[in-house]
């Protein structure tokens, strides 16, 4: 344990030089602190780039990394740590020696749900630039690769990399207004790569491989919902095994390499079906095809008979897993502008009841009692998420905020001023963050209350009238 540790952050170290080594330290540990501030993330790089600027050069004492660890280690349990503050810290303070070390390596804060960072203003930027051109890059490096920590680790390098080369580069020319655009149009592709990423690798890791794969499919066919299970179902499990592959990787290409190759997969299947699709596939380059179809909105739902359901056992068979995600993807098709948040609901409490009902001793009288809860309690859940989205997706702002007052004041003739304003502003910030095609899963599933027979469904704290 001691010496792989050791011998990787000397290598890494040597490999890069102290810059370079400074610079993925903070971003490494910003991405993992997500919510520590900069004083704290500064402390920790500070000494960790101190530990192998002393240990990590050529005739080094093997002993000397560790005591180094070692008294870093002290430092993360003394009572005035300057390091980020993390709940599980006095867990790991509790254990000695290599354990403790370790145990502090893993920790971890949740990822931001919403990204905080927010780019300055050309003026603003140069200003912050020229007054201290190494403290702008360190805060600028640690606000970004906390707010967008989900991105795997070398999209986050080159985006920072070419974002502080436009800044140097362009605060100092002659004519920096022509100099930004066209550096920030040359940088466009790795910044919305940086993005989306960000976005499609946080549902990744809250969803799990299957549920990304659902995800994915019934994104697809709410965008193309003339298409069948077997045109999408193998485009969402290529997709899924792409974030699989590239979340986590440190592979210098892996995501835009895979996601150009899944595009490219894409297109060829559904250019020729769809108009939308032609128009995103054809001449564009790979990865802006892929942002082109991920921001296309739901197209208007097709008159499609009803759809029919897995028999009992189809979802206790060999493929159950498949049937149910095939009887989701045929309500997606159905109802189009149901967000990712609801049929995430949906697909948790389809798992849950085919778990429960296919281990117990008379599966089919089980399954039959979930059916005829769900007959009752499917489509009135559908029908109010998809009107919500469906008017948020069609109306402006106003005009949308303008109809959610005039329903609420029909179903709550008697409630306030006052609480109207609030369950509107309620519903309305739900829509705007929600109803998107890259919603940030953790924080919309957080607004949505889980999905079950004999459950109502609420959005923003309020159910959902």
């Amino acid at each position: 344990g001691k010496a792989y540790v050791r011998d990787k952050v000397c290598q890494e170290f040597q490999a890069l030089g102290k810059e370079d080594f400074r610079t993925l330290t903070i971003i490494a540990n910003s991405r993992k602190f997500s919510n520590a501030t900069f004083e704290e993330i500064s402390h920790l790089v500070h000494e960790i780039v101190s530990l192998a600027e002393t240990c990590c050069v050529e005739g080094a004492d093997p002993s000397c990394y560790d005591a180094g660890s070692s008294a870093l280690s002290a430092k993360s349990c003394g009572g005035d740590s300057p390091f980020p503050a993390h709940p599980g810290t006095a867990g790991c303070c509790t254990q000695e020696g290599l354990e403790q070390k370790l145990c502090l390596a893993a920790l971890r804060h949740p990822p931001q749900q919403l990204p905080r960072y927010l780019q300055p203003s050309n003026e603003e930027l140069c200003q912050a630039f020229k007054k201290d051109p190494k403290d702008f890059a360190d805060r600028f490096l640690h606000e970004y690769a906390s707010s967008y920590g989900q991105a795997p680790l070398p999209v986050l390098l080159g985006s920072t990399r070419t974002f502080l080369s436009m800044v140097s580069t362009c605060c100092i020319s002659p004519a920096p207004t022509a100099c930004f655009l066209k550096e920030k149009l040359e940088r466009k592709t790795l910044s919305l790569l940086t993005l989306l990423s960000n976005r499609v690798c946080s549902r990744f890791t809250a969803y799990g491989k299957e549920k990304v794969t659902f995800s994915y499919l019934a994104s697809l066919a709410q965008k193309m919902p003339g298409a069948s299970f077997e045109d999408l179902f193998p485009l969402a499990e290529d997709a899924a095994e792409v974030f699989s592959q590239c979340c986590d990787s440190v592979a210098e290409d892996c995501m835009q390499k895979k996601l150009s190759e899944h595009t490219a997969k894409a297109c060829g299947a559904l250019l020729a079906r769809d108009e939308r699709f032609a128009d995103c596939c054809n001449g564009k380059n790979l990865m802006q095809s892929y942002f082109c179809i991920l921001a296309l909105p739901p197209a208007p739902a097709p008159k499609l008979p009803e759809a029919q359901k897995p028999t009992n056992e189809q979802l206790c068979g060999e493929e159950g897993a498949r049937h149910a995600k095939r009887y989701l993807f045929e309500l997606a098709r159905r109802h189009t502008t149901v967000p990712d948040a609801f049929l995430g609901k949906l697909y948790d409490a389809s798992e849950k009841v085919r778990v429960e009902c296919c281990s117990a001793k008379d599966a089919s009288a089980c399954l039959d009692s979930k059916r005829q809860q769900m007959g009752q309690e499917l489509p009135p859940f559908l029908e109010k998420a998809n009107q919500l989205c469906g008017q948020y997706t069609k109306l402006n702002f106003l005009d949308f905020k303008k109809r959610l007052r005039e329903s609420l004041m029909q179903t709550m003739p008697k409630a306030s001023p006052e609480l109207l304003g609030q369950l509107v502003e309620q519903r309305a910030d739900f829509a705007s963050t929600c109803c998107t095609p890259n919603s940030p899963p953790l924080y919309c599933a957080s607004k949505v209350k889980p999905w079950a027979p004999t459950a109502p469904c609420r959005a923003g704290g309020q159910p959902l009238r």
